[in-house]
């Protein structure tokens, strides 16, 4: 292949069985040819924090090359890494199957789990990508937690910060005492016998964000769904294992993929498609897993029947077409096309979705929001996390428009703490952020 071809790009299973793989002599040659490719081309200068970081490294080196850039100094480039896989999909020109074979997602990866193989892991981020179980308990008491967690509390913010690691100004997700899974079982809609893609039927991969922070999302879903006459099922064995990726946990998603899948494709087995409600968990079933276990026929045959929530519902439009009743969304709606949405590489299906509404008025924005989970919430990263993401930011609030919206519900409240902060004048004054089938359920009436 060519530099610039036009082949899809083609990436590897990851070897996290493989001895080799963590072993630091090997890991280091391999970071060190990566990084003088990126040194040579510079073309993912402007999406993460990695690459501005390593290009000054060589850059205020004595020779000005990698040479004498200092081994110790790789971790820098590896930490402010977000997994958001742009500089794979979008802008690397070395991907597989260019004979460079460059994936620094996946070699960034790789050197957080020989670190965590090495040196262990901080147990305060280690408690925090325990989702399930710090859903399970917020949702004990939620008007609690949501009190300690608001960013106007100037009593447990600080503390959170010394203790945790947390921003003090990071805005974190709120919890619910009904779980989605609980609401969707004790109040399920009632399916449209009469539109035209009656028939269907989905299990809904809730995801540990819709399930515990914030079930709308989820009850949006199922709505749309009902009325466009899809059968529904809310199924959640557990989280898809994301939070682990991101800190080197290759084993705890390994788990997670076995237990998730075979229990989804119990579903399949009964004429279910699978739909996972947030980007990330989408990309995690139909692209990581399969990669970290490739062996793995149940996991393939996952992969192979799942959908993101918005790839859904304009494959209805497509193949019945939507059931009547969509109105227009006054003002406008300003979409961010969260990362691992555009990583899918199924098109800008939110957009699509969107354009299905009459007189649609919809501003895409493809920068990233700077967010990348939990990473973007920790006192080191926080105001990275806001600089990446404030092109976005500003182009959201250019854009003048009555809603924000993302597939990633963090990205979308990212995006609103970096337009408060942005500097201009007659800046939007937007409440909240919205998932983009929120906004088609609220085109149907069917939300407020």
């Amino acid at each position: 292949m060519s530099e610039g071809g036009l082949n899809a790009p083609v990436r590897h299973p990851i070897a996290w069985n493989d001895p080799d793989f963590y072993d630091w002599e090997k890991l280091n040659a391999e970071v060190e040819r990566v990084f003088d490719i990126c040194h040579g081309c510079r073309r993912c200068f402007n999406l993460c924090d990695s690459f501005p970081r390593l290009f000054d490294l060589i850059d205020e080196s004595p020779t000005g090359e990698l040479d004498a850039v200092s081994k110790a100094d790789y971790k820098q480039v590896v930490d402010a890494c977000t997994l958001c896989d742009m500089c794979f999909m979008v802008s690397c020109p070395y991907v597989p199957p260019h004979e460079f074979n460059l994936d620094f997602p996946h070699l960034m990866l790789r050197y957080r789990a020989a670190e965590r193989k090495r040196d262990g892991t901080d147990f305060r981020v280690e408690q925090l990508t325990k989702t399930d179980r710090n859903g399970r308990l917020a949702g004990l008491a939620p008007g609690l937690v949501n009190w300690a967690g608001d960013t106007g509390n100037k009593l447990t913010r600080p503390f959170m910060e010394s203790v945790a690691g947390v921003h003090r100004e990071a805005e974190l997700p709120q919890f619910h005492g009904k779980t989605f899974a609980l609401r969707a079982k004790q109040n399920p809609p009632e399916v449209n016998a009469e539109a035209p893609a009656k028939g269907r039927k989905v299990a809904l991969y809730a995801t540990c964000f819709v399930n515990y922070n914030n079930p709308k999302i989820g009850e949006a879903a199922q709505a749309v769904l009902a009325k466009n006459g899809v059968e529904t099922a809310v199924v959640y064995p557990a989280c898809c294992g994301m939070p682990q990726l991101e800190n080197g946990d290759i084993a705890k998603v390994a788990e997670a993929a076995r237990t998730v899948s075979k229990e989804l494709c119990g579903w399949i087995d009964q004429g279910y498609d699978i739909v996972a409600l947030t980007p990330s968990c989408a990309l995690m079933l139909k692209f990581e897993w399969p990669l970290i276990l490739p062996g793995d026929e149940t996991v393939q045959r996952l992969s192979e029947h799942t959908f993101d929530i918005t790839e859904y519902v304009v494959d209805i439009a497509k193949k019945e077409g939507l059931a009547e009743g969509l109105g227009s969304l006054e003002g406008g709606v300003a979409l961010h096309m969260a990362c691992h949405a555009r990583a899918q590489n199924v098109g800008a299906k939110a957009a699509e979705m969107l354009r299905l509404l009459p007189q649609a008025d919809v501003k895409v924005i493809e920068r990233c929001s700077g967010h990348g989970g939990s990473w973007g919430v920790m006192k080191q990263h926080f105001e990275t996390a806001i600089k990446i993401g404030r092109p976005a930011a500003r182009q959201a609030a250019q854009a003048g428009k009555a809603y924000v919206a993302s597939e990633c519900p963090l990205a979308g409240q990212h995006l609103l703490q970096g337009i408060d902060r942005l500097q201009m004048e007659n800046k939007p004054q937007v409440a909240r952020s919205y998932h983009p089938i929120e906004l088609l359920a609220k085109a149907y009436g069917l939300t407020d």
